[in-house]
C-alpha cells in the first residue's frame, strides 16, 4: 500500500494514497480502535444531505466560490444519488462525544473528492478545504445533532408502513376470530369468557396508540439546531444561514424541517432523541405482550393451553423429534428486549452526557436509537410473515376448555350473591364437576340456568 503524507497542527501522518479521507480521519482510526462498529449508511447519507443543504445556503449568501461549490456538490451527490464513497467512513462509533471525528470524516471526503474533480491532488486541502469550505458556518456540535434528527426521521418514516402492515394483519385475525369465545385469564388463572377477537383488538389498539405517539415525536424531531455552531450562539455563521439551510434541507429530504428557536437546547441536550427512544420502548413493550400472549396461547400442543395453532416453520429441538417451538415469538421478544436495553443507553446518554453546554454522548445515543428502529422493522416483518399470517384458532380445544370453566358462575352473582357463587365454584373444582351439576345438587332453583351458564352469551 502506498501512502501520502498529510500535516496538521499536531504533526505529520501517513494516509493511504487511495482513500478520500484525510489526516483527521486517519488519526481517529488509530485512536479509536474500540468496537469495530461504524455508523450505518442512513446516518452517513443524512449527514451528506445536511452538508448539501449547508452548501446551498453558503452559495445563497455568496460565502463560497461557485467553482468550489460545484465540485463539492458533485462529490456529495455521488454519495446521495449513486451510493458512492460509503466505504470511506471507517471511524468507530465510540469516539469523541460530539461526533467531531465523523463530521471531519465527511468534510475530508467531500473536500478531497472535490479537489480530485478540479484536477488537484488529494491531501493538500487546496483549493477546497475541509474546514474552510465544506464545514463553513458549521460546527460538529450543531451538525451531528441535526443529523441525529434527520436520520431518526428517515428510519421512523420507514417504520410507519410496517406498523400499518401489522395493523392490517391483526385486523384480518380479528375478523377471522370474530365468533370464537374462549376462557379469559387473569393472573394466569381462569377468568370469565372473552372473545378471541377482543384479545387481538387489544394488540391492534396498542399499535394505533404507538403510531400516534411516534407521529408526535416526528413533529419535535423536525426542529434542528443547525446554525448554532459551537454552543448555540451562532458564532462564525451568517444570521440567515440557519433559515436558508433548513429551507434547502426540507427540499432535499421532503421533510418540513424547522430551526430550533433555542439552538443551544438542541446542542446541550437531546431530550427529543430520548423521547423517540422512549416511544420505541413503549412500542417494544406492546409487541412483547403480543408475542408472549400468542406464545402462551399456542403452548402445547397436547398439554398446554393449545388455543392457537402456530405455523410450523422449523424443527424445534436437536434431541426431541417432531418438536416445534414458537420461534417467531421468541425472536420478537428478543428484539423487544434489545430495544428496551438500547433505550436505557439513550436515557443514560442524556443523563450523563448533557452537562453544561454540550451533550457528549451523541454517537452512542444515535447508534442505539437507529438500531432499535432497524430491528423493530425486521422483527415485525418476520413475525407477520412467519407467524401471524398463518395463525389459526384451535376451536376444538377452545370449546373443550369452555365446557370445564368455573367462572361462568360469575353470571349468577346478581341472582344468588357472591358468596353462594364462590361456594359453587369451589365445590365444582374440588369435586371435579361442572357448576351446573353442583347447582342442581344444592337444590338451587334458577330460571334460564342453561342460558345464564352459556359462556358464549357472557361476552
Amino acid at each position: 500500500m502506498s501512502f501520502r503524507i498529510e500535516k496538521d497542527v499536531l504533526g505529520e501522518i501517513e494516509v493511504p494514497s487511495n482513500v478520500y479521507w484525510g489526516i483527521n480521519t486517519q488519526r481517529a482510526i488509530k485512536n479509536f480502535q474500540i468496537s469495530g462498529k461504524i455508523f450505518p449508511h442512513i446516518f452517513i447519507k443524512s449527514l451528506a444531505q445536511l452538508k448539501k443543504a449547508c452548501l446551498f445556503a453558503n452559495l445563497d449568501l455568496e460565502m463560497i466560490e461557485k467553482q468550489i461549490a460545484n465540485a463539492i456538490l458533485q462529490a456529495v451527490n455521488e454519495i446521495l444519488e449513486e451510493d458512492k464513497h460509503l466505504d470511506q467512513f471507517p471511524i468507530d462509533i465510540f469516539q469523541t462525544g460530539s461526533g467531531t471525528q465523523t463530521n471531519m470524516n465527511m468534510n475530508e471526503v467531500l473536500a478531497n473528492r472535490a479537489n480530485e474533480i478540479l484536477g488537484y491532488p488529494m491531501g493538500k486541502k487546496h483549493p477546497v478545504h475541509p474546514n474552510d469550505h465544506v464545514n463553513k458556518s458549521q460546527s460538529s456540535n450543531d451538525v451531528i445533532p441535526s443529523t441525529m434528527h434527520i436520520s431518526t426521521l428517515h428510519m421512523i418514516l420507514k417504520l410507519f408502513p410496517i406498523l400499518e402492515r401489522l395493523k392490517e394483519h391483526l385486523d384480518k385475525k380479528i375478523k377471522e376470530f370474530k365468533d370464537i369465545v374462549k376462557v379469559g385469564r387473569t393472573h394466569l388463572q381462569d377468568a370469565v369468557p372473552i372473545p378471541l377477537s377482543l384479545e387481538f383488538e387489544v394488540y391492534k389498539k396498542q399499535i394505533e396508540i404507538q403510531i400516534e405517539r411516534l407521529g408526535n415525536t416526528c413533529n419535535e424531531l423536525y426542529y434542528i439546531p443547525i446554525g448554532g455552531t459551537a454552543v448555540g450562539t451562532g458564532i462564525n455563521a451568517h444570521k440567515n444561514f440557519a433559515k436558508l439551510t433548513v429551507s434547502h434541507l426540507s427540499k432535499i429530504t421532503n421533510l418540513p424541517f424547522k430551526v430550533n428557536p433555542v439552538k443551544a437546547e438542541g446542542i446541550a441536550s437531546h431530550n427529543t432523541i430520548v423521547k423517540a427512544s422512549s416511544n420505541l420502548r413503549l412500542l417494544a413493550l406492546s409487541l412483547l405482550k403480543m408475542a408472549n400472549d400468542i406464545r402462551w396461547m399456542g403452548s402445547g400442543p397436547r398439554v398446554g393451553l393449545s388455543e392457537l395453532k402456530l405455523p410450523q416453520n422449523e424443527p424445534g429441538s436437536s434431541i426431541m423429534p417432531g418438536k416445534i417451538n414458537p420461534s417467531q415469538s421468541e425472536a420478537l421478544i428478543q428484539v423487544c428486549l434489545q430495544v428496551i436495553g438500547n433505550d436505557s443507553v439513550v436515557s443514560f446518554g442524556e443523563a450523563y452526557g448533557s452537562i453544561l453546554d454540550l451533550n457528549i454522548c451523541k454517537p452512542v445515543m444515535i447508534i442505539n436509537l437507529l438500531e432499535s428502529i432497524e430491528i423493530i422493522i425486521g422483527g415485525i416483518n418476520s413475525f407477520i410473515d412467519n407467524c401471524l399470517s398463518g395463525l389459526e384458532a384451535n376451536t376444538a380445544q377452545i370449546n373443550e376448555n369452555l365446557e370445564q370453566m368455573l367462572m361462568v358462575v360469575t353470571n349468577l352473582i346478581p341472582i344468588i350473591g357472591y358468596d353462594k357463587c364462590s361456594e359453587i365454584a369451589q365445590r365444582a373444582y374440588k369435586e371435579g364437576k361442572s357448576c351446573k351439576t353442583i347447582i342442581k345438587e344444592m337444590g338451587l332453583k334458577i330460571d334460564n340456568l342453561d342460558e345464564l351458564l352459556d359462556p358464549r352469551k357472557m361476552v
